[in-house]
């Protein structure tokens, strides 16, 4: 016992514990050191974004191997990423943070960077998302509540990271904000494509198997899984409308007929629909990117709306997926 309290007190007196029990300062998260304990350190204590943990998933976001939403906590797709980008790497795939990955993860460039708040991030907000599909199917678009919801989706933040780094902003236009910057999105030529469903993780490949890019995912659930064996990619579409069909699809509160809900990153798939050949099926993204591998889909395979555009933009018509156990 005494040794937890003596630990606890340590981490509060050094910077990272600081930086923790203070409101988190962009400072802190450039200048936090990653090392092979900072997982387990992040486990054993609060809850508040750990700042090399924010680090830790910006580099890995840069070098292709997506950790979903950054957040600042420990978790399983921080694990996956660090097995992807081991596999990037010719490293053993354990998903574990060692001395080999933190080396070749190494960046000198800021992680955290001022943003300032334009004309254009206020434009084509709307006041909510109602639950009820046949209310969605109402408006004229679905999408984002907030400058700062859209603005955690194009720097790939958790809202709630995204406010602590600004916790006086009002999000007003003008007013300059703390954002990480995740990177360029990832190029190549993907040819096939593997969904993984035990380690809920999709893998793009190029034509002699270098993986490209390894996104977290959610792939279909125990009551609605997703489809087995090898399909191709039949098109894309950015913007999607969603049609719901319970007679298809699933049943959605009392609502039993067809209805056409509009595009929007806040609608059911999200801003993109990756269409595959099996009918009713695709990989696309989603309304809700915190829990992308911590909910079922409805057979689909569902990204955060920012790695299924990422992923979109390098794969054409005839590209193979296939769904591994």
């Amino acid at each position: 016992m005494e040794n937890k309290v003596l630990w606890a007190v340590l981490m509060l007196l050094s910077p990272a514990g600081l930086a923790n029990a203070q409101t988190l300062q962009p400072e802190a998260i450039d200048r936090a050191s990653i090392t092979p304990t900072s997982l387990e350190r992040k486990i054993e204590t609060s809850d508040t974004p750990d700042p090399a943990i924010v680090r830790l998933q910006v580099l890995l976001d840069r070098a292709g191997a997506s950790p979903g939403v950054i957040d600042g906590f420990a978790g399983e797709n921080v694990a996956k990423a660090i097995a992807a980008f081991e596999t990037m790497q010719g490293l053993p795939a354990d998903g574990k943070l060692g001395a080999d990955v933190i080396g070749r993860l190494s960046d000198q460039t800021t992680v955290v960077e001022p943003y300032v708040i334009s004309e254009d991030d206020v434009k084509g907000l709307v006041a909510e998302i109602p639950e009820d599909y046949s209310e969605q199917a109402k408006m004229d678009q679905l999408g984002y509540t907030s400058v700062a919801e859209r603005l955690a989706e194009r720097f790939h933040m958790d809202i709630d990271l995204l406010k602590a780094l600004n916790p006086i902003s009002a999000f007003s236009v003008g007013d300059t904000v703390s954002v990480v910057n995740p990177g360029a999105p990832r190029q190549g030529t993907v040819k096939r494509i593997e969904a993984h469903r035990r380690t809920g993780q999709i893998l793009a490949l190029s034509a002699d198997g270098t993986l490209i890019a390894a996104y977290p995912a959610t792939i279909g659930s125990r009551e609605t899984p997703s489809p087995s064996g090898t399909h191709k990619v039949k098109g894309v579409a950015r913007m999607p409308p969603y049609v719901y069909n319970p007679r298809i699809n699933f049943k959605q509160g009392d609502n039993r007929k067809v209805l056409t809900l509009p595009g929007g990153p806040n609608g059911p798939v999200g801003t993109v629909w990756i269409d595959l050949s099996k009918p009713t099926y695709g990989i696309h993204g989603t309304p809700e990117p915190s829990m992308i591998d911590k909910s079922g889909s409805h057979g689909c395979v569902r990204l955060t709306n920012w790695d299924a555009e990422e992923l979109a933009a390098m794969v054409k018509p005839g590209v193979t997926v296939k769904f591994v156990d």
